[in-house]
């Protein structure tokens, strides 16, 4: 499923999660289910803003993101995240469209990819390859007066309220349980090395400013955000 132009799916509000920080999930319908996902949106100095893993929004919400400020990059975290990609930068075409280097060439069949190593003209924002990945997976770090926030995309899932046949299956998948973890397919399609991964894991541990941790399927992870990144860690050590 790729929309080359703009199409509106079901989506929940806007909202605003931290100071020029804001997010919306929408579901995506599978056949036996849907399968949520998120989009959020963060201001750089200069009013322009970094979209994370597009999400196409209805006229009102869409609004309220341009009074934050101007598209100006346009982040497909990996290859599998394309859905409204081409369909953004058809609206926006003066956005630069980043993808990490591992997945350029997939990227790249839906919407030129302009950079893999981005530079945003704004010190607290910052684009990262996840190591272990092989580039093939991408991070957000976002500092800001009241803490810092780590984007993530699909190598931790945190989808608590899963439930029928649907909800069965993202359980089996990693995606959904009682707590963050890192899902089975994750671990098959992007993980290379999982010692390199735990060593990232631990590493975005010891950021004292932690606040919170936003993950593409599921809630955000902003209770000890921390510990949670070492449980994770942990979790490729068995």
């Amino acid at each position: 499923m790729l929309h080359r132009h703009w199409k509106v799916l079901p989506h929940g509000p806007l909202m605003q999660i931290d100071d020029g920080i804001l997010t919306v999930t929408g579901p995506i319908r599978m056949p036996l289910g849907s399968f949520p996902r998120r989009m959020t949106v963060v201001r750089l100095s200069g009013s322009r803003l970094v979209v994370w893993s597009a999400i196409s929004l209805g006229d009102e919400e869409m609004a309220r993101l341009e009074a934050l400020g101007q598209p100006a990059f346009l982040i497909v975290p990996n290859g599998i995240h394309r859905i409204d990609a081409a369909a953004w930068k058809e609206r926006y075409p003066q956005l630069q469209v980043v993808a990490p280097d591992g997945a350029r060439k997939k990227v790249g069949k839906v919407v030129h990819v302009d950079r893999s190593a981005p530079d945003f003209g704004d010190s607290n924002v910052r684009f990262h390859s996840v190591a272990g990945t092989r580039e093939r997976e991408s991070a957000l770090i976002v500092h800001t007066p009241s803490g810092t926030t780590l984007v993530l995309n699909d190598i931790v899932g945190n989808i608590r309220d899963a439930s029928g046949i649907a909800g069965s299956l993202l359980r089996l998948a990693g995606f959904a349980g009682d707590a963050p973890r890192i899902p089975r397919v994750a671990k098959s399609k992007l993980v290379a090395d999982a010692n390199a991964l735990r060593a990232q894991l631990l590493q975005w541990a010891e950021i004292r400013s932690l606040k919170r941790i936003l993950v593409s399927h599921g809630e955000p992870i902003d209770v000890n955000p921390r510990q949670a990144l070492r449980h994770l860690a942990a979790s490729l050590a068995k």
